[in-house]
């Protein structure tokens, strides 16, 4: 549509103040007038609806749609993987989330198909491959299967999950060879997970001179690194490298928030996955023993975000969803709304997210110039954050101006 008004929603515009009751103009994309309009063009009634910026997940992985295991023997086709890639991504933009941050597992095919229309699904900013060191967190083969084979389980143009680095000369090669192949920004694990085939999360792995020479590989690039890490001396160490955001944070202390806080690196928890691991571990596609390593994670995760508040770190937001079961991506503000309150959880995925992801400038508030990115909800859900969790809910979703979903 070229212009249209949204009248009669009660609008929580992702800055943090208090919600209004205002009509929105939208032409050509973007948001022009927030406030009444007498302007021409289609008007779109929502009365009695709550209008937020769109949705913003600061960790997905749309490529792990499929069960893992089966992932990573060859027991899945490339067809079926397409289905469950574009089946997620689909979900995701019904879920409320039109801007999306893959932090590992896509290739760069895929965002330029989402991108062109041709697949329903958010706006994805990816990293392409993350970058792992040899035997460490984001290995999936065979003990047996030799480093070098592991490409081959990679779907050129559709699905990429890691590359191994040995040493910092085969790591700048490999960076390299992720922004040609479309990365805006870089991942590496410098730590163990939870999700680990050969790894525990008090590994701590990369160096503090490896995690450099991706850290200036991405500045020649005018792009940055984020960081898997769970062990607060593998968070250090990509703090001192030059890192500027670490994903998941579980053993964050205080003496590192602070100096997280005062380089201006930020925090992304993740504790919906948590929560799918502990409740649905095999719905993931992954044996009972993972289990295991999630029992106390939530503790110590809702533990570094209050260290991480505290200190003032920027704190995003992001779900790490993965396997089959990725529609209900808005878990993640329910949880830290129980943490925190439900506005901040809102402003985590929308306005600090865009900050996070570079593109505050486009969207992650409801204000004039931005990018008409916007969700209307059944209901108030800063009263009722479950109603984030329920993608029924987000009955009118709408991307750069477009109705991509409407429930009315």
């Amino acid at each position: 549509m070229e212009r249209c008004q949204v009248v009669g929603a009660t609008v929580v515009d992702g800055s943090g103040r208090d919600p209004v009751r205002a009509d929105v103009t939208v032409e050509d994309g973007l948001i022009t007038r927030v406030g009444a309009s007498g302007a021409p063009g289609e008007r779109l009634d929502a009365g009695g609806l709550t209008m937020t910026p769109g949705l913003i997940d600061a960790h997905v992985h749309l490529g792990l749609s499929s069960p893992i295991h089966p992932r990573f023997s060859f027991r899945i086709s490339a067809a079926e993987l397409a289905a469950d890639i574009f089946a997620a991504a689909g979900a995701t933009l019904d879920a409320g989330f039109t801007t999306v941050r893959d932090t590992g597992g896509v290739d760069g095919g895929l965002v330029t198909t989402i991108a062109k229309g041709k697949v329903r699904g958010p706006r994805v900013l990816s990293c392409g491959p993350v970058q792992c060191q040899i035997g460490g967190h984001g290995y999936y083969g065979a003990e047996w299967e030799p480093t070098e084979l592991w490409h081959r389980h990679h779907v050129p143009g559709l699905s990429a999950l890691s590359m191994m680095s040995g040493n910092a000369d085969e790591l700048r090669r490999n960076v390299r060879e992720a922004f040609r192949r479309g990365a805006s920004f870089l991942k590496l694990c410098v730590t163990g997970g939870v999700v680990g085939g050969h790894d525990r999360l008090t590994d701590t792995q990369f160096t503090v001179e490896e995690i450099a020479v991706a850290v200036q590989e991405a500045a020649a690039r005018g792009t940055y690194v984020t960081v898997h890490a769970h062990n607060d001396e593998g968070i250090r160490n990509a703090v001192e490298a030059g890192a500027r955001c670490v994903e998941h944070g579980t053993g964050l202390d205080e003496a590192t928030a602070t100096l997280m806080a005062a380089r201006g690196v930020a925090l992304v928890p993740t504790f919906a996955v948590v929560e799918q691991l502990l409740h649905d571990t095999a719905g993931a596609g992954l044996d009972e023993s993972t289990r295991d390593r999630v029992l106390g994670v939530r503790e110590r995760m809702a533990e570094a975000l209050a260290v991480a508040k505290e200190a003032g770190v920027r704190t995003g937001l992001g779900s790490d969803l993965i396997g089959p079961a990725q529609d209900r991506r808005g878990e993640e503000l329910r949880l830290r709304a129980n943490l925190e309150t439900p506005m901040k959880a809102l402003v985590a995925a929308t306005k600090t997210n865009a900050e996070i992801l570079g593109v505050a400038g486009e969207v992650g508030v409801i204000a004039p110039g931005m990018r008409a990115d916007l969700v209307l909800w059944n209901g108030n859900p800063l009263e009722d954050p479950r109603l984030f969790a329920d993608p029924a809910n987000a009955v009118l979703v709408l991307q750069a101006g477009r109705i991509v979903k409407d429930l009315r």
